[in-house]
């Protein structure tokens, strides 16, 4: 049984798998689209329903669709309130993701087990590790989280498997921007291509700002202009279902836009109506402060990319629906001297993902074979096996599949490579500056991380000690406790007394490909250690969990 690849966008979601000739094909549902609109209709305490359905509901009953839920990942105090009932952000995406898999079914795959989800580069430990609840929430094993603009390059083909693409041969090289605009989303990532190695040097982004935010601009704009036309009606904005209509009208005329060069929109709301001429110079000229914010991103990202002796970039990749806007391209050529290339950007993360859970399950039948023939220890690295005894599981895992041996071959020899997205420490004592942030990781360092840190106790006979994880908030790396980010508390108690001021305490840093942290402190002389690998502030009490889980089991789905 194949991996699923799952976009989990915060507009649209859509999922993927390799189809018999070991390409990746986008799985279509009852409606026939290609992606679903990540929006829930929560009709009663244990009736929902997911996708285009609860978008057009949302003129109706607004106060029960939420939509725009990814950029409340991570956010552990937020929840949807609906009926009585309340769903945190992993809750509420599980929702969507049980909906793509029963789309998937519906299509013809089989059913959705493991699956690899993706997330923005620029995700912090906290969204990664919702994000992975969402999919455990969901019923899923969760063969891995991958960065967006990694999935994006293996779908564009780098480290293709069909033996096609300059990048997989020998001493073949690029250097590539993936410019990701998502709905509600964005994210700028240099990515190094050679030799069958995907390796990102650098990343920026804003998990709040993406297309969402240009809708939000027309839509204020035609709130002010049917105002003008009427002006003893009610401002739509004013009013839940006004406002809802407002944005799908935006999001509708934004969309025309990229075709034409100017629109109308009918806006009737409160006994009255308003026909607003719309040009795409217009919205251009509305929305340039966000354009502006993601060129900045951008050339901030480059700039990172350099001090790693990036000197150019060969391509640039548009990914992301809002990509799609003409502006986008325009002023990338304008500002960075780079043409954009443009390829099914709504799609390519989804097919990327369905590249890689390909590969993950591959490895890990080929893995398991070895192991199993006594061949490989269980626990080693696949490069351990012997050549001989590799070659002879590769081919009976390409029986398995059905596919050709050199496919599965190229497909284990891709690597991928990628780095922090943000800066982690501890908040400890400083003779200088008191309480201050001491940085352990930093921002665009090479993954996996295993580092180590030294500290002491400040007293004699100290019989507990705090500590305290934080992660970079911004693009600097502030000493200043408030400009950080809280995420994992703990306290080695029980502290013998006789330890002198000054005792070693040592900490130890280890992220692996997928981003997520954990930490470890040691107290060396009186040999008492603490893990703190699962307590982040993402991560709910057991009972939450359990409540929830069962929340999202009960909810049934509707048929749109």
């Amino acid at each position: 049984m194949g991996v699923y690849g799952i976009d989990l966008g915060t507009t649209n979601s859509a999922i993927a798998r390799i189809d018999a000739d070991g390409r990746p094909e986008i799985m279509v549902g009852m409606t026939g689209d290609t992606t679903i609109p990540s929006v829930v209709l929560f009709a009663s305490a244990n009736d929902h329903l997911v996708g285009e359905g609860a978008r057009r509901e949302a003129r109706l009953d607004p106060e029960h669709v939420c939509a725009l839920v990814k950029r409340r990942m991570g956010d552990t105090e937020w929840r949807f309130a609906a009926h009585g009932e309340r769903w945190s952000a992993p809750a509420v995406s599980a929702l969507i993701l049980k909906s793509l898999a029963s789309d998937a079914e519906f299509g013809g795959g089989e059913r959705v087990k493991r699956v690899v989800i993706t997330v923005p580069a620029y995700f912090g430990d906290e969204e990664r590790r919702a994000t992975l609840q969402a999919g455990n929430y969901a019923g899923f094993d969760v063969a891995g989280v991958l960065s967006e603009p990694i999935a994006a390059a293996l779908s564009y083909g780098f480290g293709r498997l069909d033996g096609n693409m300059d990048v997989g041969k020998q001493g073949a090289r690029e250097t590539v921007l993936v410019y990701d605009l998502g709905g509600g989303t964005f994210d700028a990532t240099v990515i190094e291509l050679a030799d069958r190695r995907i390796s990102v040097l650098a990343v920026e982004g804003d998990h709040q700002l993406g297309g969402a935010d240009w809708d939000e601009r027309i839509a204020l704009y035609l709130s002010q202009q049917f105002c003008a036309a009427n002006p003893d009606a009610e401002d739509p904005l004013d009013d839940s279902a006004g406002s809802q209509m407002l944005v799908l009208a935006a999001e509708r005329a934004k969309r025309e836009l990229t075709d034409a060069d100017r629109t109308e929109v009918v806006v009737a709301h409160d006994g009255a109506r308003a026909v607003i001429s719309l040009t795409r110079d217009e919205v251009e000229a509305m929305t340039a402060s966000l354009m502006r914010r993601t060129i900045d991103l951008s050339r901030d990202c480059l700039a990172a990319a350099g001090k790693r002796g990036v000197s150019s970039v060969d391509r640039l990749l548009l990914v992301g629906g809002s990509s799609r806007m003409p502006m986008v391209e325009s002023e990338l050529r304008k500002e960075l001297g780079l043409a954009g290339e443009l390829r099914d950007p709504d799609l390519s993360v989804a097919r990327g993902a369905a590249l890689y859970g390909e590969k993950l399950e591959m490895e890990r039948l080929v893995i398991a074979d070895l192991v199993t023939r006594g061949r490989l220890r269980d626990g080693a690295n696949i490069q351990d096996a012997p050549q001989q005894d590799l070659d002879n599981a590769i081919g009976r895992v390409a029986a398995s599949f059905g596919q050709p041996v050199g496919l599965v071959r190229r497909m284990l020899e891709i690597q991928v490579d990628t780095v922090v997205s943000r800066g982690f420490g501890v908040l400890a004592l400083d003779y200088q500056y008191g309480l201050a942030a001491t940085w352990l990781v930093t921002r665009n360092q090479t993954l996996p991380v295993r580092v180590r840190r030294s500290f002491g106790t400040v007293r004699p006979d100290q019989d507990e000690i705090a500590l305290t994880i934080v992660e970079q908030q911004g693009q600097a790396a502030s000493l200043r406790p408030e400009d950080t980010k809280v995420l994992i508390e703990g306290r080695i108690r029980g502290i013998p007394p006789g330890y002198p001021e000054g005792s070693e305490v040592r900490v130890t840093f280890e992220m692996g490909f997928d981003g997520v942290l954990h930490v470890t402190a040691h107290h060396i002389d009186a040999d008492i250690p603490l893990v703190l690998s699962t307590q982040t502030g993402a991560t709910l009490s057991q009972s939450d969990v359990e409540r929830e889980l069962d929340q999202v089991q009960r909810s049934r789905r509707r048929s749109s």
